[in-house]
């Protein structure tokens, strides 16, 4: 598969540790040409990338000709976060980096593109995180703003399942397989387990535990140890807080654009209490905020599942 990959390289970028790199970064567009046409940012999760429409795109039902984001009507563009192994491109300070640096990097490379106004920013988990440190760094960039299971800061309770990430990875004697199946314990929740698999056996073994590795072998297939360990330390560095030297309330007064805070009912990792919380303190400040809910017993795996949902809370952001 072509998959048209494209580069750019965003120099003299001061990163959050004082130092000041040239970012190498990979990227793909769909639908129109970005300088012609309204521009959709979409921000990809932990494992995922830039590939976000056509056969394999991983969020195609959401993305494409007819869909919800009109590929006839949008130039969408894709950026490869740095270090999750999609590209070619190579960036040899990574440990150095946390999420507002890649968001630094991204704006910047909107810019250099020639796109002066961007129609919406969207994003799942840490790709939301990634959404609140775009639009927070650029507040006049972006019209629309949609941070899905995502929030403007890592919890504790989110810094507590990627530090346990990170013990896996760096101490396990199969550390992508081991990480991956922690990791499906919080993007999935107890209610959608028991009702899938119904204590129900497979020979000798359980059906639980055979998806469980079953993901594991799968990831260990097509990720690299390395990015994982970097994609979790940016999971981790959500702060939009700390990286602007600014509290929330102060960073929404500057964000002209519409915020659509997106939360799921069952999300464990960032769940729907932090979220409603959050629309409830910013609304007080922002009139073009708005908050809703996506119903599901998948957790916070629900952003790739529950698509009829998504376009219904999100149809008027993207009309005719």
């Amino acid at each position: 598969m072509d998959l048209n990959l494209k580069y750019i390289e965003v120099k003299n970028v001061q990163i959050y540790s004082g130092r000041e790199v040239d970012f190498h970064l990979s990227y793909q567009n769909f639908g129109q040409d970005i300088n012609q046409f309204p521009v959709v940012v979409v921000n990809h999760s932990l494992t995922g990338n830039s590939n976000v429409s056509g056969q394999n795109g991983w969020w195609k039902d959401l993305i494409g000709k007819n869909k919800l984001i009109d590929t006839d009507r949008f130039a969408v563009l894709a950026f490869n976060i740095p270090g999750n192994c999609f590209g070619k491109e190579k960036n040899e300070f990574l440990d150095d980096l946390i999420l507002g640096d890649v968001a630094k990097a991204f704006n910047k490379a909107i810019s250099q593109l020639g796109i002066n106004r961007v129609h919406s920013l969207i994003g799942g988990s840490v790709g939301g995180g990634l959404v609140w440190e775009m639009g927070a760094l650029n507040p006049e960039l972006f019209e629309n703003l949609i941070p899905i299971a995502a929030n403007y800061k890592s919890s504790d309770w989110l810094l507590a399942n990627t530090y346990l990430q990170s013990k896996l990875l760096e101490n396990s004697s199969d550390p992508i397989v081991d990480a991956r199946i922690h990791a499906m314990l919080t993007y999935r929740n107890p209610l959608s387990l028991n009702k899938k698999f119904q204590n129900e056996t497979d020979g000798f073994s359980r059906k639980v535990t055979n998806w469980l590795d079953f993901h594991g072998d799968t990831l260990k297939n097509r990720f690299e140890l390395d990015a994982y360990k970097t994609m979790n330390k940016f999971l981790s560095s959500i702060d939009i807080e700390t990286y602007a030297n600014s509290n929330i309330e102060n960073l929404i007064k500057k964000i002209k654009s519409n915020v659509y805070i997106i939360s799921i009912n069952t999300d464990l990792l960032f769940t729907d209490y932090e979220l409603r919380e959050t629309y409830k303190k910013l609304s007080l400040i922002k009139d073009n905020i708005y908050y809703y809910q996506i119903k599901s017993n998948h957790g916070h795996d629900a952003f790739f599942i529950e698509f009829d949902q998504i376009k219904n809370f999100l149809k008027d952001c993207y009309k005719e």
